[in-house]
């Protein structure tokens, strides 16, 4: 029997690695040709000189007073908007892990709404808030856009909800009754929270910080709105080098600092995620979250809901007052502008825009589903280097230079069998890049859940792996992978580093649409930009309330 046993064991757990290799086979190819081959042929453009690399231009280059210029001010940025982003985010992550009030899931979409958003799109919001000319400005003389304060408090606006969501979804099922323990026996609120909660929470806030950290250093949008020309991120002097300078030698060893920058900050999130997994005592969200009582609770929901309507609603508010605000008085005079292909700006209409934008991103939401599926599948199993290089391997494109990636598209793939610059399927494999990560990390988790010995089970009674799949992994993940899917159309719609090289004119992106009219001189380009970026928002508003509806879970996390 034993003899049996050992037999079967090695032979079992060939087929689960032969079945996860199989699984892992298409995510990397994808990833091999439409991620590592684009970013590899600009990095060669750039150090390769005649055949022969030229490695000390590295240092030419980081020895220049404006780069170093530019990666101090990347850093600081994301340090200063990390810090602030935890500062503001965390008693929202306590409100929404601890209680319960109407309206919770409303508005925990509308939170999670400017994450979703374009970057241009949130540099326009703040743009219309603090800038010249702004909300702030024309009713209080309060203007931001000669500062650093616009750009980190854009910063904040954006990475909210990775806070909220991150760390308030672990803390929804920490079990209350250990820090009531700590209380019962003599220790402060304080106290008990500070030796108790706190140390349970530190591996999602360490997590949370890292994301925000990683989206703040390669901001892109945002700094290239409000920073003008003189503050600019990595991101922002790799496009000014690629598509104004023309100095790829400069470009490409700026994406090497980038890249090797993000690897150890990816490297440094999977060590707390894993961290975050261990052995903590989880309770359903649920039986944490009650009524706010006594005056303190109510305050701290009170300031909490505040504070998100003046960062978060506010912005969003001044972004549609502006988009009505027509020279003629308020009404859809810029709406009804976006019919029209007179301004020279666009070989169609503007509102051709939403069309594109839907199509690409619906193009891709399918791209995104199948590789993120086939790769979440891959990684059910947690251990092994293997599995833990290939989860880094996907998280990459979060990271790494979306300008390079774009500008990598059209230099790599312009020759057979690979000639795909004239064709529409170049922006929606760009959109993917990003969408297969939300894909991965809405699914992971609940493919980890289902039980494996009813894979056992269906495989024992002769079911092929492809059939295990459908009858007992699919109807338990169904829903979340519908989530997965609006989270990767979400993001494809608002993707934009990359498509601004690859979008042709007769067919621009929602997000490269607002750029090239904010970009234009006038009031009117001015006012259409700011109705796309409306329509843009509502449609993302829409995909998050409906997500919220199916979620499977309610601890709030991504």
């Amino acid at each position: 029997m034993d003899l049996a046993r050992t037999e079967v064991a090695p032979r079992k757990s060939r087929k689960e690695s032969a079945t996860r290799i199989g699984l892992m086979a298409l995510p990397v190819a994808f990833f091999a040709v439409f991620f590592a081959y684009p970013v590899a042929a600009i990095v060669a453009r750039g150090l390769k000189i005649d055949g022969v690399w030229r490695f000390g231009r590295i240092g030419e280059v980081l020895a220049q007073s404006d780069i170093r210029h530019v990666l101090w001010f990347t850093t600081w940025q994301a340090l200063a908007s990390t810090a602030l982003t935890l500062l503001i985010a965390l008693p929202g992550a306590y409100v929404f892990a601890r209680f319960d009030f109407r309206g919770k899931q409303v508005l925990r979409a509308v939170v999670t709404v400017p994450f979703v958003l374009p970057t241009v799109v949130v540099g326009t919001a703040f743009l219309a808030l603090v800038g010249r000319g702004g909300f702030l400005d024309q009713l209080w003389g309060v203007r931001l856009d000669t500062t650093v304060w616009a750009i980190l408090l854009a910063h904040v606006f954006f990475n909210y909800a990775v806070v909220v969501r991150t760390v308030g979804g672990l803390w929804s099922q920490l079990d209350p009754r250990q820090e009531e323990a700590a209380r019962m026996l003599g220790a402060s609120r304080f106290a008990a929270w500070r030796r108790v909660t706190l140390p349970a929470l530190s591996p999602a806030v360490a997590a949370a910080a890292l994301m925000v950290f990683l989206f703040t250093f390669t901001s892109f949008g945002v700094v290239q709105i409000l920073g003008g020309p003189t503050f600019a991120t990595l991101e922002v002097e790799i496009y000014r080098q690629t598509s104004e300078i023309f100095d790829l030698a400069t470009a490409a060893v700026l994406t090497i600092v980038q890249f090797v920058a993000v690897g150890a900050i990816l490297a440094v999130h999977a060590w707390t995620v894993r961290r975050r997994e261990t052995a903590l005592r989880l309770v359903a969200p649920e039986a944490t979250a009650r009524r706010p009582r006594g005056a303190g609770q109510w305050a701290l929901l009170g300031g909490v809901l505040a504070s998100i309507l003046v960062l978060l609603v506010l912005p969003l508010g001044v972004l549609v007052q502006r988009s009505l605000d027509a020279p003629g008085g308020y009404g859809f005079a810029y709406y009804k502008a976006l019919t029209s292909a007179d301004s020279g700006i666009f070989l169609v209409a503007p509102i051709a825009a939403i069309g594109n934008s839907l199509e690409y991103a619906l193009a891709a939401t399918a791209i995104a589903v199948l590789i993120g599926g086939l790769a979440a599948a891959a990684l059910t199993r947690r251990t092994g280097r293997l599995v833990r290089g290939f989860d880094a391997l996907l998280m990459l494109p979060l990271g790494v230079s979306a300008v390079t990636v774009g500008f990598g598209f059209l230099i790599a793939l312009d020759e057979p069998p690979l000639d795909l610059r004239s064709s529409w399927i170049l922006v929606p494999l760009a959109q993917a890049l990003v969408g297969v990560p939300f894909v991965v990390r809405t699914m992971l988790p609940v493919l980890r859940a289902v039980d494996g010995r009813l894979r056992e089970a269906a495989a024992v009674l002769g079911a092929s792996p492809w059939r295990v799949w459908r009858e007992v992994d699919l109807p338990m993940v169904r829903r979340a992978l519908l989530i997965a899917a609006g989270f990767a159309f979400a993001v494809s719609l608002g993707e934009f580093g990359a498509t601004v090289f690859i979008a042709r004119p007769d067919n621009p992106t929602l997000p490269v649409a607002v750029a090239r009219l904010l970009g234009r001189a006038g009031d009117l380009n001015y006012g259409q930009a700011m109705a796309l970026s409306t329509i843009l928002m509502v449609v993302c508003a829409v995909a998050l309330l409906l997500l919220e509806r199916i979620r499977t879970d309610r601890t709030g996390e991504f």
